[in-house]
């Protein structure tokens, strides 16, 4: 019975750091650059765009085109550091736990 008690305490224990984690995603910030930091995407830790800034020599008509491909580049990029982001702090919450390939969290 020792040992059922202790595993009880530990997922308590994870249950209380995964809400921790979620409130923090909440103020987490992760910025993606393209075009050489010409644009910048910034999202939140849920993964949804807080910011996006646009250097002024981009700002032609003619540029359209080049500029719809360095949001999407930039978006991208701030993805990908968001996930990278996300694993350290699961691996951090979860000591090493190893949880299966596939599940990810918070979504």
């Amino acid at each position: 019975m020792k040992d059922l008690s202790s595993l009880l305490k530990q997922a308590q224990d994870l249950q209380a750091k995964m809400a921790d984690m979620q409130a923090k995603l909440e103020t987490l910030e992760v910025s993606g650059e393209s075009g050489g930091g010409m644009v910048r995407v910034t999202l939140n830790g849920k993964g949804i765009m807080r910011h996006v800034n646009i250097d002024d020599s981009l700002m032609s008509a003619s540029d359209r085109e080049v500029l719809e491909d360095l949001l999407v580049a930039a978006h991208n990029d701030a993805k990908t550091r968001l996930e990278q982001k996300l694993a350290e702090e699961m691996a951090n919450v979860t000591g090493g736990l190893g949880l299966p390939p596939g599940l990810k969290f918070p979504f």
